[in-house]
């Protein structure tokens, strides 16, 4: 079973910077693509930033610049580095393992909230 654990949220000031960890039950290379999404209240989940398992990223525009994503398949776990938040990066961010198969199937870690607020 695909288990995923989320950490390194928590408040920030405006124009600090977090780290958040996305570590996998099971190898991160046998998915097609390793991603964070977020969701603010009221709104709906939106895709931060994805990782394919050559390496490729790709970026929100509302991200692009200053969030950064990583993987380290030895440790089976996905990284978001976010640098210059903004109180908008306010949300509880997800991590998401993509596989592809025949159809698609979505894994969901449980969440961590990230506050942007001085």
């Amino acid at each position: 079973q695909v288990q995923l654990v989320e950490s390194g949220g928590g408040l920030v000031q405006p124009g600090g910077s977090l780290r958040l960890s996305c570590a996998a039950s099971v190898s991160i290379s046998s998915f097609n693509t390793m991603g964070w999404y977020r969701q603010a209240p009221g709104k709906q989940r939106e895709l931060v930033a994805f990782i394919t398992s050559g390496g490729s990223t790709n970026y929100a525009d509302s991200v692009k610049g200053r969030f950064t994503i990583s993987r380290d398949n030895s440790k089976n776990t996905v990284y978001l580095q976010m640098n210059s938040l903004k109180p908008e990066d306010t949300a509880v961010y997800y991590c998401n393992a993509r596989r592809l198969v025949a159809s698609v199937y979505d894994y969901w870690g449980q969440g961590t909230q990230v506050t942007v607020s001085s």
